[in-house]
């Protein structure tokens, strides 16, 4: 097993450049006021116009692929907790179990506050399980991955196959009740019906977690293999990666332009991985080019500040698209949506720079860090 003592700066680089992604999703979920059929083909049985076409084009690029990358970074961070543990001679899961905990609660208080498709929860059911069957060691993460990702698979498969023949669809009906919500309600009235709907709104979470699983063990398997290192060994493996992701990925996400929706899961649930994976062999190609390290650094510093910038961007795309804020919700053409997706990333990009340089950490990972030390000290 390897053991990682030094901090590997790709990792923060990676998950900072999944958290902006995640937002390339999502900005078309605020940008059509929860409107989801916005990010599937379901609604087009054809050919797309331009607006149509520059959206799927961006989604093509982000759905599903970074919050693919994201997961496989939160194994990543596992696995670097587990380390820790080890090296520390500390229990396993141990006290890990309350960053499990406080995570949740962060998940919770952003899905109600924020956003329905909060993916904190997710993450945590994850992280305990995934936890467990790390302190099992090396073989139990093997069959782990063999029978998650199989399951997975196979459900996707499963439905797609369905899908096909007729005898399954996804329905996307049912939803002007949502956008008249969000353009013309309250925020107390949103918050309102998030509650009201929880478990209608968490269904995506679950039915995600054996995906889940697989991504965080995966995670762990490149953390122990060396991926995430600067030396030969590591190049050599994203090169396999960003291969993968070239000529497997690519080809297999590019089926999220025939219109119909058949692919619309397939895609976001099973293609799209691939190409998170290829996207780390990427970006691992582009670090390499130096006169950009002050970019590269910049989503460094967004990666040590994950979670806050996770939330952030959330919190002022709510203002910026939902009636009780400025209400551009439903108003804009497809590069006006992308303008304010790449202006929220460069602002993001000077706040975590700002709050790295003076305070060394995000206001969320603080805020975690010390309620677990005040827990636990007790």
């Amino acid at each position: 097993m390897m053991k990682i003592q030094q901090r590997l700066p790709l990792i923060d680089m990676l998950r900072g450049f999944a958290v902006l992604g995640t937002l390339g999703t999502n900005i078309w979920i605020f940008a059509y006021l929860g409107d989801i059929s916005y990010i599937t083909t379901s609604s087009y049985s054809g050919w797309w116009s331009l607006n149509d076409f520059l959206r799927m084009a961006v989604l093509f690029l982000v759905n599903g692929k970074l919050l693919g990358l994201l997961t496989i970074m939160f194994g990543v961070g596992l696995e670097l907790k587990y380390q820790q543990a080890l090296r520390k001679g500390n229990a396993w899961p141990g006290m890990y179990i309350w960053t499990i905990v406080f995570l949740f609660m962060e998940g919770l208080i952003h899905f109600t506050l924020v956003m329905e498709y909060d993916i904190l929860m997710s993450y945590a059911v994850t992280g305990i399980i995934v936890a467990f069957i790390v302190k099992f060691g090396d073989k139990a993460i093997k069959r782990a991955l063999y029978i998650f990702g199989s399951f997975h698979a196979l459900t996707i498969l499963i439905i797609l196959v369905g899908t096909l023949q007729g005898a399954a669809s996804v329905s996307l009906a049912g939803l002007d009740p949502v956008v008249n919500l969000y353009e013309n309600g309250t925020w107390f009235e949103q918050i309102q019906y998030r509650l009201t709907h929880f478990l209608y709104y968490r269904t995506e979470a679950i039915f995600i977690i054996p995906m889940n699983i697989f991504l965080f063990l995966l995670g762990v398997k490149l953390m122990r293999n060396g991926v995430f290192s600067q030396d030969d060994k590591g190049r050599q493996a994203r090169q396999k990666l960003f291969k993968i992701g070239i000529f497997i990925g690519v080809p297999l996400n590019l089926l999220i332009f025939i219109p119909g929706g058949a692919f619309d899961l397939p895609v976001r649930y099973l293609f799209a991985p691939i190409l998170s994976i290829g996207y780390i062999g990427i970006f691992g190609k582009m670090i390499e080019y130096k006169k950009l390290d002050w970019l590269w650094k910049r989503f460094g510093e967004i990666g040590k500040m994950s979670l806050s910038c996770y939330v952030l961007q959330n919190i002022i795309a709510s203002i910026i698209f939902y009636g009780w804020g400025l209400g551009l919700g439903g108003k804009l053409n497809s590069i006006e949506v992308i303008s304010i997706w790449l202006t929220l990333s460069l602002l993001q990009l000077f706040i975590a720079h700002i709050c790295i340089k003076h305070f060394h950490v995000g206001p969320m990972e603080w805020i975690r860090k010390h309620a677990i030390q005040s827990v636990t000290q007790k």
